[in-house]
């Protein structure tokens, strides 16, 4: 019987430059999917919840004030506590530096970027990390490329067009299970996607987990991507 993770980290401190002007004046997890009334971090705290977990660390950077405040005053679905760091610690470090304030350093938790708009079983995917007795679990997706593709055979002839189709590469999806012993691999300055990742994939202690077929997922990056997830909102 697997103990599914209750604790979360939402890293919610970036820049997002690319969304501007909607980031002018708030941080990137803040931004309102259009149509639903609620910013990113609002569906991310929800789902978190519905998937069990009871406690979540909110690492904040960019306008931490305007996430505070909106957490302040929102009805929440679990318990959230807020970190800000003082000086820039880099990918790594900002995340060891939020796992600090998780209620319970000896069971594993779940972290996630604070731009992913997603819906699947975090129950499944921590149960794929504790079969696989893996230190970390990184959810993959599968996006599709934005533009168009083309198909050729061997003699260079044109046979078929291909509107956005799924990338043969499956991607960092953002989403994470990681083991209690992780986070002291972590570094407490710079980013672990350089340092503790790559040493842990040497060592077959990294795990994938391709997100479900059908699964939603998106990165909310730029304000197409707004646009999209509205539209795909309205499919659902």
């Amino acid at each position: 019987m697997h103990t599914f993770p209750t604790q979360a980290v939402i890293l919610a401190g970036g820049q997002g430059s690319r969304l501007r002007p909607y980031t002018d004046d708030r941080p990137k997890p803040m931004v309102e999917i259009p149509g639903t009334g609620t910013p990113i971090i609002g569906h991310q705290l929800a789902w978190l919840a519905a998937e069990g977990v009871t406690d979540a660390v909110v690492s904040c950077g960019h306008l931490a004030e305007v996430l505070q405040e909106w957490l302040d005053a929102a009805v929440l679905p679990l318990r959230v506590t807020t970190v800000v760091e003082s000086e820039p610690l880099g990918r790594g470090g900002g995340l060891k530096y939020a796992a600090a304030r998780l209620p319970d350093p000896e069971q594993p938790w779940y972290a996630t970027n604070g731009d992913i708009w997603t819906r699947f079983s975090l129950r499944e995917m921590a149960a794929f990390h504790a079969e696989r007795d893996a230190t970390a679990t990184l959810a993959l997706a599968r996006p599709r490329i934005p533009w168009g593709a083309v198909e050729t055979d061997a003699f260079g002839h044109i046979t078929d067009f291909i509107e956005s189709p799924p990338s043969p590469y499956l991607i960092n999806a953002g989403v994470y299970v990681f083991s209690p012993a992780f986070t002291g691999m972590l570094p407490d300055l710079g980013d672990h996607e350089r340092t503790t990742f790559p040493r842990l994939a040497r060592e077959r202690r990294l795990a994938g987990y391709p997100l479900p077929h059908g699964a939603y997922w998106r990165a909310i990056d730029t304000a197409k991507d707004l646009t999209e997830a509205a539209k795909e909102l309205d499919g659902q």
